[in-house]
C-alpha cells in the first residue's frame, strides 16, 4: 500500500467560464458528443479544448458501469495535467483508487468493468504499459478534492460535489466530511440492500452558494433550494448533462444505450416513486 495524496476542497477562478458534467459512468462517445455540443474543439495534440478558455469540470464517477471506464481515465488523467479540467472525488472514483492501490476491496456495482478493461489493456498493449496506466489513474482519482469551490470574479458563487455537502463543510476537511461528499447523507441501508439516503438538499436553509452534485439520477435536471442535480442517469440510458457557468445554462445529451444491462434502474424506481 503506497502513500496517498490527500483529499481535500479546492478552490477554482472561473471567471472564464466553466461547464460542469454529471456522472459519465464510461460512456466515452456520450461524453465527446456533450464535448462537442458545448463548443470544445479537439486540439492538434488530442485534447478538447474551448477557444473561449473555458474549463472542465467532472463530478466524478467517471468510471465503472459503462463501457469506456480507461479511456475516460486517459481524458482526464490528460486534461487535468495540461490544466484544462479538474475533476472531485466520488464513491466509485474512491473504490477504484484503493482497489488500484491494492487493497482489499470487492468490486461490484459496475466497478468489475474497470479490472476487465484493465486486463484486456494488459493483453493488447502489455503489462509496462498497464501498470503505468494503473499508477497515473491512482494518481488522480486519489488526488481529487472533496468538493471544488468556485470563485467568479472574486465571490464563491458555485460549490461541486459528487453526492453533496452540508453548508457548514464547505471549505472544511475531515475524513467524515470526504465520506458525506461521496456518498450523501446515509441513513444506513434497506432491506434490498441498497442505501436509504436522506433528502440534504431539502433540508438545506441557504440557497448560496448554488451547490452542484449527482451521483443520485433523476430523469431531469433538478433544482431545490440552491441545489441542482445534474446526474441524468446515462449510463441507465437516461442523459449525460452539463452545467454552464455563469450563463446558468443546462445541455443535455440522450444515451445511446442503457449500458449498465440492469431492467430496474434508478431512473425507473425514481419515476415510480414519484409517480
Amino acid at each position: 500500500m503506497r502513500h496517498k495524496p490527500r483529499t481535500r476542497a479546492k478552490v477554482m477562478i472561473v471567471d472564464q467560464g466553466v461547464d460542469i458534467v454529471g456522472d459519465v459512468h464510461a460512456c466515452y462517445d456520450e461524453f465527446t458528443e456533450l464535448l462537442q455540443r458545448l463548443g470544445y474543439q479537439r486540439s492538434h495534440d488530442g485534447t478538447y479544448r474551448h477557444p473561449g478558455g473555458r474549463k472542465l469540470l467532472s463530478l466524478g464517477d467517471i468510471t465503472s458501469r459503462g463501457p469506456h471506464s480507461l479511456k475516460m481515465l486517459q481524458f482526464f488523467i490528460r486534461h487535468v495535467a495540461a490544466g484544462l479540467a479538474e475533476m472531485v472525488d466520488s464513491n466509485h472514483g474512491w473504490k477504484i483508487a484503493r482497489w488500484l492501490d491494492g487493497r482489499p476491496v470487492m468490486l461490484g456495482h459496475g466497478d468489475e468493468k474497470v479490472a476487465d478493461e484493465f486486463q484486456q489493456f494488459a493483453q493488447e498493449y502489455g503489462t509496462k504499459r498497464a501498470s503505468h496506466l494503473k499508477e497515473q489513474s491512482r494518481r488522480l482519482l486519489f488526488s481529487s478534492p472533496s468538493h471544488m469551490m468556485l470563485y467568479y470574479r472574486d465571490s464563491l458563487s458555485v460549490v461541486a460535489v459528487h453526492a453533496g455537502i452540508r453548508d457548514d463543510y464547505i471549505g472544511k476537511e475531515t475524513p467524515s466530511i470526504q465520506s458525506y461528499c461521496r456518498y450523501g447523507d446515509v441513513a444506513g441501508t434497506g432491506v434490498d440492500g441498497r442505501p436509504i439516503r436522506r433528502d440534504w438538499a431539502a433540508e438545506r436553509v441557504k440557497t448560496e452558494p448554488l451547490i452542484v452534485w449527482g451521483h443520485d439520477p433523476r430523469p431531469q435536471p433538478e433544482r431545490k433550494n440552491g441545489t441542482l442535480n445534474i446526474d441524468q442517469g446515462c449510463v441507465f440510458g437516461g442523459m449525460l448533462t452539463a452545467y454552464r457557468f455563469p450563463e446558468d445554462e443546462l445541455v443535455s445529451v440522450p444515451a445511446r444505450e442503457n449500458y449498465s444491462g440492469m431492467a430496474e434502474t434508478p431512473l425507473t424506481r425514481y419515476r415510480t416513486e414519484n409517480r
